[in-house]
């Protein structure tokens, strides 16, 4: 027995009952009230059954064997008990429900029977002091207003939750009648608090006017939307908002309701401004990057092709900045480009000063007359790195190399201008660092030619056009020990190339990692098939340490080959510690553990040699030729080899002099007990077919060399 149904539900019983005192009114089965979707019982007014209709029967499932005229309230419900449609205490309920017919009053409950159905029960008193008892199935109006419910909930939990203000107004006075939990955020109160409030009571005045006359703007476009994005002051501090306000008519199409979605974009626009400025600024330095000068440049050649103007283009490279990078480590040297870009800022005047990675820079002069103001803007900007940089303790001297190409003089459209100007700073540098050059028609005919020169030695490697010459090392007394190889190029138009020309082109282009392969696969193949156990000694670039597995690649030719890992010696410079001491020490360590011997070559030339000693247990130490030409005519020479030939002896390694042309110089090494000497005086570079003697092998044996291949 269940909650109240509505009066509608009291309404709809259309039957009269018959008289409680008249018991011919009162047959087994009450027709009239079959004809209603409720069941129905007449009761007298003591509990006993007057008569029931069908409906009552089969929605309770009880027997008209038992719920027949006469029974009592007590046995209808002890019956319904026995069939599961009633639970509870029997008689405290009949008691109630007596008490109450007997008060006069009616009894309004709904029961949930064991099967899930819910009733809805009216027990009404009648003037004649009996009584009826309407009984409705309600389970599916409670399971529709549960679906509701929930739906309800699920609705306020989304729109709770969405992370955009949401506002809903009415369009009188544009008072707020619902806001979700950012909204009231937002605007700094509770939702309770802010519900019948309008923009005034909400907002500070400049902004309550502006959201007001935007809303009533909306409102009488005639039911349309509005889009726009603005910059609140609130007391928090300026936001961004981005709000769309949209007019909801009610079910008579007036504009009943006005519909607010305001979205907080301010920290993603930062966000956007950050990434922005990211993508076009270097993040070391703040300076603008490749992108952001692309783009200026370009501009900028625009810009003089219609005024006309002139401008200058420079390009900029820190001189000796690498050296302080690797002694003082990759923090000194970021500090230091920052404050070498804060000083050349300083003197650009307007101009576009960018960085383009490293230590490289690009400026975009003003317009002006050229190529003097270019001139004066460069001498300002090479005299702002003339003073020491203190860094962590450190005075650390940097200078700076320019190179300038004027537009349009120097070309018309930006690869020009800057393969021109590039030009002119690689004129500068070779011409002692610290300069300014202008670009002049024949650096770029130089330019070409050594890119030019590049080409034709990639071809170079596919054509077998190189070959290995090899020079002998010999001790004092004169036996020879081993050979060099030494890389030779006979290109089929320029004639012989030597290679202080073609090994720094392989170097900056990338070649060196094939072509240092090849020579070292083909001198390792020589020397194995000599009868003499000479060694064979093969120099390695910096470059070679960078790519690959250098260990790997020497155990795979020291296997193909079959040549026995102590008699090859490779030969290394400060450049290939330089650049990544900890890799470079790591890769030496790997081939020092193939069996292989390591040589420090031209050694004194740099000012670190000493450290490097000290790090790794070089096998041998190679004296830089320069010193050795000038034994004859400069002390300081002499005293240099002098010192070195006494540090091997005390480091216990074997020193070798490189360069010797003259009997008086080795005369000189054999006084201070050098252990090993190389140069034209023992022997020049030469096919090892003309050293058929030494390695002990007839001429007509040689093996052919192999033709180089790229990688």
């Amino acid at each position: 027995m269940a909650d109240t149904p509505p009066t509608s539900q009291q309404e709809r019983i259309e039957t009269t009952p018959p008289r409680v005192d008249d018991p011919a009114s009162a047959p087994d089965t009450w027709s009239a009230g079959d004809s209603v979707p409720l069941g129905l019982c007449l009761l007298h007014a003591d509990g006993r059954l007057i008569m029931c209709n069908d409906r009552y029967v089969e929605m309770y499932g009880v027997s008209r064997d038992v719920i027949k005229p006469g029974c009592s309230l007590l046995e209808i419900l002890e019956h319904r008990k026995a069939t599961g449609t009633f639970v509870g205490d029997t008689k405290a309920f009949a008691d109630t429900q007596l008490a109450a017919i007997h008060a006069g009053r009616a009894a309004k409950h709904v029961v949930e029977l064991r099967d899930g159905r819910c009733v809805s029960i009216i027990n009404q008193p009648m003037a004649d002091a009996g009584w009826i008892s309407a009984h409705e199935d309600i389970t599916t109006r409670k399971q529709a207003e549960r679906e509701l419910h929930r739906t309800r909930a699920f609705l306020d939990t989304v729109i709770d939750n969405i992370p955009e203000c949401l506002y809903v107004k009415e369009t009188e006075e544009f008072r707020l009648m619902l806001c979700n939990r950012a909204g009231a955020e937002f605007i700094g109160m509770s939702r309770e608090a802010a519900i019948g409030k309008n923009a005034h009571d909400l907002l500070p005045k400049e902004e309550a006017d502006f959201a007001t006359a935007r809303d009533r703007e909306v409102v009488e476009s005639g039911g349309g939307s509005m889009l726009g994005e603005r910059w609140m002051h609130m007391p928090g501090g300026a936001r961004l908002m981005s709000t769309h306000k949209v007019v909801i008519p009610d079910a008579d199409g007036k504009n009943k309701y006005l519909l607010v979605l305001a979205d907080d974009v301010t920290e993603r626009r930062r966000a956007e401004e950050r990434i922005a400025h990211m993508a076009h600024h270097d993040p070391l330095t703040d300076l603008p990057n490749r992108a952001a000068f692309t783009d200026r440049l370009m501009f900028a050649i625009e810009r003089a092709a219609e005024t006309p103007t002139t401008f200058g283009l420079l390009c900029l490279d820190l001189d000796r900045f690498k050296e302080v990078n690797d002694i003082f480590g990759h923090s000194v040297g970021d500090e230091l480009l920052r404050q070498v870009s804060r000083r050349l800022q300083a003197v650009a005047e307007g101009a576009f000063l960018a960085r383009l990675g490293g230590d490289e820079f690009m400026l975009v002069t003003l317009p002006g007359d050229q190529p003097s103001t270019t001139a004066a803007l460069a001498d300002r900007l090479i005299a702002a790195l003339e003073e020491d940089f203190e860094i962590e303790g450190n005075q650390l001297r940097v200078g700076l190399s320019v190179g300038a190409a004027i537009f349009p003089n120097d070309g018309v459209d930006a690869t020009t201008l800057l393969g021109n100007a590039d030009a002119a700073l690689y004129r500068a540098k070779i011409e002692g660092r610290g300069l300014i050059r202008f670009f002049e028609p024949d650096m770029d005919k130089r330019l070409r030619e050594r890119r030019l020169l590049q080409h034709d030695l990639r071809s170079a490697l596919d054509r077998g056009e190189l070959s290995l010459h090899y020079q002998p090392q010999a001790r004092l007394d004169g036996d020879i020990i081993g050979f060099e190889a030494l890389a030779r190029w006979q290109h089929p138009v320029r004639g012989s190339v030597p290679p202080s020309a073609f090994i720094p082109v392989a170097e900056e282009s990338g070649l060196m990692v094939s072509l240092g392969e090849w020579i070292l696969r083909e001198a390792c193949r020589e020397a194995a098939s000599w009868r003499r156990r000479l060694q064979i000694a093969v120099n390695l670039s910096p470059i070679q340490f960078r790519h690959g597995d250098l260990p790997a690649l020497v155990h795979t030719i020291l296997l193909q080959t079959g040549l026995p890992a102590s008699r090859l010696e490779l030969e290394i410079t400060e450049g290939v510690l330089i650049h990544d001491f900890s890799r470079a020490l790591s890769i030496l360590r790997r081939l020092k553990a193939l069996g292989v011997r390591i040589a420090m070559d031209d050694f004194g030339t740099g000012y670190s040699s000493l450290a490097y000693l000290q790090s790794f247990p070089f096998d041998k130490i190679k004296i830089d030729r320069a010193f050795i030409s000038n034994l004859e005519c400069n002390p300081q020479s002499a005293a240099i080899v002098r010192a070195v030939i006494g540090l091997g002896r005390g480091l216990e390694l074997p020193v070798v002099a490189e360069g010797v042309e003259t009997q008086d110089q080795l005369s000189f090494l054999t006084r201070e007990s050098c252990d090993e000497v190389q140069g034209y005086f023992i022997g020049r570079p030469c096919p090892i077919d003309q050293y058929a003697h030494l390695v002990g092998r007839p001429q007509a044996e040689w093996p052919a060399p192999q033709p180089a291949k790229t990688a």
